[in-house]
């Protein structure tokens, strides 16, 4: 080595720097965009002459709030221990201070919003909303889940409480009669996306933690055949409807399935943020398709 190169001081990159990519997904930002998307797909499959602002930005607050408390709690719950932390639970764990505070100013922002600006009529849907809420945060507490299974409950609440809430809030803006929504194809297709979302991740995880190949090959079957059930519903819904303006909607479930599908059986090119961040992604895509696909 050259005499004057050792005096020279060298920088190495720190192992605790994430890529940028991972920055959504580590400040729960994730979720509320998928949550907006979703509402705007909503409102103008149902044609909601108006929908206020005011509305997109209460829904975004409420899952931001929603998401950070979920994760501060898990992370709670298993002590900060890094080794048992995954990235998004460890970085909530290392600044909660701050989460907690924006947490609690969010949550005030959001409730003088919902309390000011909503019409009455909102307030009826959003009980079965909170209680869905309310019964996923009481198993997160109570369930003696054991270490690396799957939280079937869990996910399936949690796909509930995000399908119903983000619906809703268009729903309420529409002529329709309220029992009408639990029977109304969109919502039941977007909640089984939703809950098939969240379970990917778990099976993914699932299957990397385990070397037994049938395992493995069992939470891959436990995925890939509900999406396909899902993106063949969606189409049938697509092709039966007789007003073309909702078949988008149908197009943009049956893209989210395909590209979860796809996920699903390209998994191990991916690390586990990777495929959180992919997860996300295929969800927020067929906002793109619906866009193109209703002009």
């Amino acid at each position: 080595m050259t005499p004057w190169l050792r005096d020279v001081p060298r920088v190495v990159p720190s192992t605790n720097r994430k890529p940028w990519w991972l920055y959504p997904n580590l400040l729960s930002l994730d979720a509320p965009l998928v949550a907006v998307a979703w509402l705007y797909i909503f409102a103008k499959t149902w044609r909601v002459d108006y929908l206020p602002t005011n509305i997109y930005i209460t829904l975004a607050l409420v899952v931001w709030v929603i998401y950070v408390m979920d994760r501060l709690l898990d992370a709670a719950m298993k002590e900060g221990k890094a080794e048992k932390l995954e990235a998004r639970h460890e970085f909530h764990y290392r600044h909660r201070k701050v989460f907690c505070a924006l947490a609690v100013v969010v949550g005030l922002v959001a409730l003088v919003l919902v309390v000011g600006q909503f019409m009455t009529k909102v307030y009826g849907y959003a009980i079965f909303g909170g209680l869905m809420v309310s019964g996923f945060f009481t198993l997160s507490v109570f369930s003696n889940q054991p270490k690396h299974e799957i939280p079937y409950s869990k996910n399936i609440i949690a796909g509930l409480a995000f399908g119903y809430g983000t619906a809703m809030l268009a729903f309420a803006y529409t002529g329709f009669e309220g029992n009408k929504l639990l029977q109304s194809p969109e919502l039941i297709c977007f909640v089984v996306l939703c809950i098939l979302n969240i379970s990917a991740i778990d099976l993914w995880e699932h299957a990397n933690h385990s070397a037994d190949l049938e395992i493995k090959a069992t939470d891959e079957l436990a995925l890939t055949l509900p999406l396909a059930l899902l993106g063949a519903m969606a189409l049938i819904f697509a092709l039966r409807e007789a007003e073309i303006s909702t078949r988008p909607f149908f197009y943009a479930v049956l893209t989210g399935a395909a590209l979860l599908q796809i996920l699903n059986r390209t998994r191990a090119r991916y690390s586990p943020d990777a495929l959180r961040v992919l997860a996300d992604v295929a969800l927020l895509l067929p906002f793109l398709i619906f866009w193109v696909s209703s002009r």
